[in-house]
């Protein structure tokens, strides 16, 4: 096994849970032979270790032959997974719908048609009332093979029934991947550029989201096509800017399970993107009481017995309400507040960081940053900023990326760091040039911090404030131009600047007018 499979082993283990490795102790104990011996020793020395090392468990395992290492640690791999397979079976319904299918089949292949048939109906219950319209669509091509085999009256009947359900599942199965693509295309877009920036880009998205649309009635939609559909609205909705109409579509994805409670444990994982989705499009909007009351549907997760919340769903859990916890103190203008959230949870939220996704890692740095700059702790700021700027992965966010560097040449020049501000402007001057990215905002801060090196007087200091605050200002006029303040709040730092004040004093007075 290659050093990324022993990783893989290391980290399956290591990821359960005490209820999953005393199942697998007892499943592994009804196998009775040499091999599968070795496989449990092999489990109990990688589960004792802090780091994995193969040297250390040859040493302490003398039964373990160096030669047969590699196919016993992919033995004991796949037998973690049947192990897993056979503890959760109980809680995911996908198992239970495919255990019946397979039960179907053998009877099928044993020529038991009728015992077949009834099996298929117990599948077939399962799967409609989750809504698991794939494996529904094996169901019914089962069923298909096995219907001419058993003569009854009502045959015809059931043939007609069945050719039905079979065209409306095509259907709702062409729908469903119709519109996840969409999603799909329109995320990976934001990952890599995040907000549209210019005409061509709103008009490539517009276009391919309009013209990938098929003709459809919402209303006779089907619960899993409309979560597809609301999901991919917002994501484009999103990308273009147009918050008030995300978040009605986010709004329309969050009432789709408050119709329909029980789905919430059949798709916890899309209910809390939901939320999620909501979440983000209030705080844009600044609807601080929805997304108070928003923001405890999220945490009420956690402590509802009736959801199972497997490692995936605690992560997302975890970024979703940090990310909203940081979100709601940027919409008061708490940035102090908020930073002693980030210290609080910092042991967690490093626990969680290797398991996240890049992108939100990203998001994550770039968030916390600027509550630093907002309670005016440039130099811890620097430190996260740094983290962004270290990435190597820079094919993700150049949105980001871009604005992160903007940050650290504001921070050093907070700092008085000069020499840095000026080998930092230079830099970033190449890196904007080499990406054919450099907005109209971006030139007029590096042209701005340019100028206050140069001139150091304070009278013309202020003047530069002035004047730079007024080209940001007709700006935000700029449909494109005004994304940029979404990022950082460059004339609220202005502000604070020319009046002696601030930046968090100037930011609460502002949203204690906007949030409603």
């Amino acid at each position: 096994m290659s050093k990324t499979k022993s990783d893989q082993l290391y980290n399956l283990i290591k990821s359960l849970s005490k209820g999953e490795k005393r199942f697998f102790k007892l499943y592994a104990a009804r196998l009775n032979n040499s091999s599968d011996k070795k496989f449990i020793k092999l489990f109990d020395a990688i589960e004792k270790q802090k780091e994995y090392s193969e040297d250390r468990i040859l040493i302490k395992v003398k039964e373990i032959d160096p030669k047969q290492f590699s196919n016993l640690k992919a033995h004991l791999y796949y037998q973690l997974l049947k192990s897993l397979k056979l503890c959760n079976s109980s809680n995911l319904e996908n198992i239970k719908i495919t255990e019946l299918l397979d039960y179907a089949r053998i009877l099928y292949n044993k020529c038991l048609y009728k015992e077949c048939v009834k099996m298929i109906d117990k599948a077939k219950m399962v799967a409609i009332e989750n809504d698991r319209s794939v494996l529904l669509m094996e169901i019914l091509e089962l069923e298909k093979l096995v219907i001419p085999k058993t003569l009854e009256s009502r045959n015809e009947e059931r043939v007609n029934r069945l050719i039905e359900a079979t065209n409306t599942v095509a259907g709702s199965i062409k729908n469903i991947n119709i519109f996840s693509n969409l999603a799909l295309k329109l995320n990976a877009y934001y990952f890599h550029m995040g907000f549209s920036k210019s005409k061509a880009d709103m008009k490539k998205v517009s276009d391919f989201f309009n013209s990938s649309l098929p003709v459809f009635d919402e209303n006779n939609l089907s619960f899993q096509e409309k979560l597809y559909l609301y999901n991919s609205y917002v994501g484009y909705y999103f990308f273009i800017q147009d918050f008030t109409k995300g978040y009605k579509y986010a709004n329309k994805w969050v009432e789709l399970f408050e119709l329909q409670p029980e789905m919430k444990r059949h798709k916890l994982e899309m209910y809390i993107k939901a939320l999620n989705s909501l979440l983000a499009a209030q705080n844009k909007l600044y609807k601080y009481n929805e997304f108070v009351e928003t923001r405890k549907q999220l945490i009420a997760i956690k402590r509802d017995k009736s959801l199972v919340l497997t490692e995936n769903i605690n992560l997302n859990l975890f970024k979703a309400i940090y990310v909203h916890e940081i979100n709601r103190h940027f919409m008061l203008g708490e940035f102090k507040s908020g930073t002693r959230i980030v210290g609080a949870l910092e042991n967690e939220l490093n626990k969680f960081i290797p398991k996240l996704d890049k992108h939100s890692v990203l998001l994550l740095y770039y968030k916390i940053a600027c509550l630093y700059i907002g309670s005016g702790n440039n130099k811890v700021a620097i430190k996260w900023l740094n983290k962004i700027y270290n990435e190597k992965e820079i094919d993700l966010r150049e949105d980001i990326y871009s604005f992160a560097r903007i940050l650290l040449l504001v921070c050093h020049f907070e700092l008085g760091n000069d020499y840095l501000v000026e080998s930092n402007i230079r830099s970033t001057y190449r890196y904007f040039t080499k990406k054919g990215v450099l907005s109209q905002y971006q030139k007029y801060i590096l042209n701005f911090l340019r100028s206050l090196l140069i001139d150091t007087s304070e009278r013309n200091i202020k003047d530069q404030f002035i004047s730079l605050k007024k080209q940001m200002l007709s700006l935000e006029k700029n449909k494109f131009e005004k994304r940029t303040f979404i990022y950082f709040d460059i004339i609220s730092w202005l502000e604070s600047k020319i009046e002696g004040r601030s930046v968090q004093e100037i930011i609460k007075k502002k949203a204690a007018l906007k949030i409603h």
